[in-house]
């Protein structure tokens, strides 16, 4: 059971974050800027949990020349989670881009549990399994998605001409989300720490945006805009609870399987998504939650089950 609860609550704050993190990126006007400042705070409050629980931040020798190269890849694997993420909206819209990562990342989870990629332990999918993931994966189109087709409103742009290929980015990006999860949870198995782990890929993470700011905009002048009277104070609190989010992730995918921490996580997120919506929390737009999404949850939660039980 406590494997489920930290993955719903690090999915809730996962929700929260993006609340937060959009509220910033308002201020800011550059997504890769607010990014970057989400980053920065995160691996700063990673690196002051390490040094309370007085880890070490240092990695041995035998670490860097034995292991294998990908077990660095967990922060640039998130960076292009997040950077692809930003230039689907335009092409396939709100929903389709919420969609296509949560298609990838419940594929790619249940692949490399049933063969143990990335040194995972093997969970073989089963029958039973293979309908929970299906239930799940339901649940989650019928909340995000539905609401949205029953008003009749369109899931993507005039400048959408060939949305195929942007909906296959969207779901190999969902892909390469749930090998971040892998690999950060492998990083702390080596390590033997998920905190040290979750640092090193927010650290990988902040330097990766740095080098992209420089390139897309040449300086940092836009961060001064969230700084003055007027801006909340919790806006600055999103790296913090993406370090969380990464944290949790790191800590339950060597455990019970990179697949049912993603569709764990995917419940929470989706929890909480509608909290923020149905209350306007974090200075969301209220959007009152319909009874479809509801159902949509139900089926969600009956999935989780399924997967879980067998």
């Amino acid at each position: 059971m406590l494997p489920i609860t930290i993955g719903i609550v690090i999915g809730i704050i996962l929700s929260l974050q993006t609340a937060v993190n959009s509220r910033l990126r308002g201020f800011i006007g550059s997504p890769y800027q607010a990014s970057f400042v989400s980053f920065t705070i995160g691996t700063l409050f990673l690196a002051l949990v390490m040094v309370i629980e007085q880890e070490s931040f240092g990695i041995a020798g035998s670490t860097l020349t034995q292991q294998p190269w990908w077990i660095w890849l967990g922060g640039l694997l998130g960076v292009i989670f997040l950077t692809t993420n930003i230039l689907l909206f335009p092409h396939i819209g709100g929903v389709q881009t919420a969609i296509m990562p949560i298609l990838g990342q419940v594929t790619m989870g249940a692949i490399i549990d049933n063969f143990g990629w990335f040194h995972a332990t093997p969970q073989p999918l089963n029958l039973v399994r293979i309908l929970g993931l299906l239930l799940a994966l339901t649940g989650i189109i019928i909340t995000v998605a539905l609401p949205d087709l029953l008003n009749h409103q369109s899931t993507t742009t005039t400048r959408a001409s060939k949305p195929w290929p942007w909906r296959l980015l969207g779901i190999v990006t969902g892909a390469l989300g749930a090998t971040q999860t892998t690999i950060n949870g492998r990083l702390g198995r080596v390590l033997d720490s998920p905190l040290h782990a979750a640092f090193i890929s927010f650290l990988i993470g902040t330097i990766c945006l740095f080098f992209i700011v420089l390139v897309v905009h040449r300086s940092f002048t836009a961060i001064k805009r969230a700084v003055g009277r007027g801006k909340p104070w919790w806006i600055w609190l999103g790296g913090a609870m993406g370090g969380l989010f990464v944290l949790g992730n790191a800590y339950l995918a060597p455990i019970i399987g990179t697949g049912q921490t993603v569709v764990f996580a995917l419940l929470g997120q989706i929890t909480g998504g509608l909290l923020v919506d149905q209350f306007g929390l974090l200075g969301a737009k209220r959007k009152p939650v319909v009874a479809v999404q509801l159902l949509g949850l139900l089926v969600l939660i009956g999935g989780v089950v399924l997967i879980r039980l067998f």
